[in-house]
C-alpha cells in the first residue's frame, strides 16, 4: 500500500483533485492524455469552437474531417508510384488532418514524431545504414510491383528501356 510517495498522489495516498492536477501540469489535461483540439473551449479556432459548440454541426464536421482525411491517404496511395511529391507526404497529411480531430490519429501522429525523434539521436553510419535498407526495401518491392504486374503505361521510354534489363521485366 503506498503512503503518498507514489506519482500522482499527494501526501493521504489519495490522487489530487483536477484544479491541483492541472497547477502541477498545466499542459496536461486533467483526464489523462487528451487530444487538446478535441475540448471546444480549448480549441485556438474561433470557427471551428462555434462548430464545436453545436453538436449537430460538429457531427457533420467530423464526417467532413474524416472524408478529407481518406481523400488525401487514398490520393497518396494512388499517387505513390508515379514520379514526383506524392505517396507519403499525402497519406501524413491525411493523418495530419484526422489528428486535427480524432485522438487517435493525433496519438498516432505523436508516435511518428517520437520515432522521428529516437531516428534522429542515432550516430550518423547507423541512420546511413537505416537509409540503405529503407531504400533497398523500396527498391524491392518496386521490382517486385514490375514482376508481377508489369511495365506501366506512364513509364518514360527511356526509363522503361533500362528497366527492360531487369531479369523477368
Amino acid at each position: 500500500m503506498s503512503t503518498g510517495d507514489g506519482p500522482g498522489r499527494d501526501h493521504d495516498g489519495e490522487a489530487p483533485a483536477v484544479e491541483e492536477q492541472a497547477a502541477v501540469h498545466p499542459h496536461r489535461h486533467p483526464l489523462g492524455d487528451h487530444h487538446v483540439l478535441i475540448d471546444r473551449t480549448e480549441d485556438r479556432w474561433e470557427w471551428r469552437r462555434k462548430i464545436r459548440a453545436d453538436p449537430r454541426k460538429l457531427h457533420f464536421y467530423r464526417i467532413a474531417v474524416a472524408i478529407a482525411g481518406v481523400l488525401l491517404i487514398l490520393l497518396g496511395a494512388a499517387t505513390g508510384p508515379l514520379p514526383g511529391p506524392g505517396g507519403i507526404p499525402l497519406v501524413l497529411l491525411g493523418l495530419a488532418v484526422w489528428a486535427s480531430e480524432f485522438e487517435w490519429a493525433h496519438r498516432l501522429m505523436q508516435w511518428f514524431k517520437r520515432l522521428l525523434q529516437r531516428f534522429r539521436t542515432w550516430s550518423r553510419p547507423r541512420q546511413v545504414l537505416a537509409w540503405v535498407i529503407f531504400f533497398a526495401v523500396i527498391g524491392a518491392l518496386g521490382y517486385g510491383y514490375l514482376l508481377v504486374i508489369g511495365m506501366p503505361v506512364w513509364m518514360p521510354g527511356f526509363v522503361a528501356g533500362w528497366l527492360h534489363h531487369l531479369p523477368g521485366v
